[in-house]
């Protein structure tokens, strides 16, 4: 028997589920199996799930190949049909000791459950903080603070596979980055899928700002601190004066601006302008000249012409 492989396809917050999911599988004692962390963000992303997981069975012919993710939450039929797949479960159902406990039972237990366990995610308020030890390099990690989003643009579906916006509780996460910060890590990464609006479903609604200013104060060994996408129509005042007055801040923001011409911005259902995007970002470099952006750019939109691109 061999420890569970695992296979990840998708975003950075994929990548820390995956870590936890290693860690709440070998609780479990479960062995010899495969698992598929899928990604949803595009037609092209789940064609290539269902590649991997055939390619996965050709190199696995005994294993149970277990498939979870977004594309298992928004297409659960999809990959139940595949004959390679042994069992479905949702993007909830992958995070819960008792989802893995019950895999762990065994191939005849499999067999006799339901081969797709994938709940309404729409139903989920709480996000849970899985204390890892980490991943990526051996200088950076990565930390859950948020889960879905509440926003619905028109190109998106990623609501649908993560469900509506949960926030991580400020001394959940505080305590994660010191468990980092002891085993060595130098850079801590806050994830999220709409990081910008961590806090919005907390008592008193803190906001994005609010939390990096309190993981600076209360854990002062962390040598650097980034935080990945965000959405800059919504950042706060309490960010910007952290990007302005705390140096162990990293000077990198990455945009989710999708478009620079106002009308596909508007059909994207969007919440900023060109105008806006193009504020923000002398705002941020006024308060730290050194800060450098990247963005997420969407080409090809519906009716988008040559001059919008």
């Amino acid at each position: 028997m061999s420890v569970p492989k695992f296979t990840t396809l998708g975003c950075r917050l994929n990548a820390y589920e995956t870590e936890a999911m290693k860690e709440l599988s070998q609780q479990a004692g479960l062995e010899n199996a495969v698992v598929v962390n899928t990604c949803a963000v595009t037609a092209e992303a789940v064609r290539k799930a269902r590649q991997e997981i055939r390619k996965l069975r050709r190199e696995n012919p005994e294993a149970p190949i277990i498939v979870t993710g977004c594309a298992a939450q928004t297409e659960p039929e999809t990959f139940a049909a595949m004959d390679e797949v042994t069992r479905v479960i949702g993007n909830t159902e992958k995070m819960q000791a008792q989802t893995w406990n019950e895999i762990a039972k065994g191939p005849d237990f499999i067999g006799t459950t339901e081969k797709v366990q994938v709940d309404d995610i729409m139903s989920v308020t709480e996000t849970a903080g899985h204390l890892i030890d980490g991943f990526g390099t051996r200088s950076r990690a990565y930390v859950q603070v948020q889960n879905g989003c509440d926003h619905r643009c028109t190109f998106c579906i990623i609501p649908y596979g993560r469900g509506n916006s949960r926030s991580v509780p400020a001394g959940v996460v505080i305590d994660q980055i010191k468990r980092l910060v002891d085993k060595g890590y130098n850079e801590v990464v806050l994830t999220g899928v709409d990081l910008t609006s961590w806090g919005a479903d907390l008592p008193a609604q803190p906001r994005l700002g609010d939390l990096v200013i309190r993981i600076l104060k209360l854990v002062p060994d962390l040598p650097r601190l980034r935080i990945s996408s965000i959405d800059s129509i919504e950042a706060d005042e309490n960010l910007m004066q952290a990007i302005a007055t705390e140096p162990r801040l990293m000077p990198h923001l990455h945009l989710s601006l999708q478009h620079g011409d106002d009308l596909i911005l508007k059909r994207m259902a969007r919440r900023h302008l060109r105008g806006d995007a193009i504020a923000f970002c002398e705002e941020a470099r006024r308060l730290r000249p050194e800060m450098t952006f990247g963005a997420d750019i969407i080409a090809g939109f519906p009716t988008e012409t040559d001059a919008h691109f």
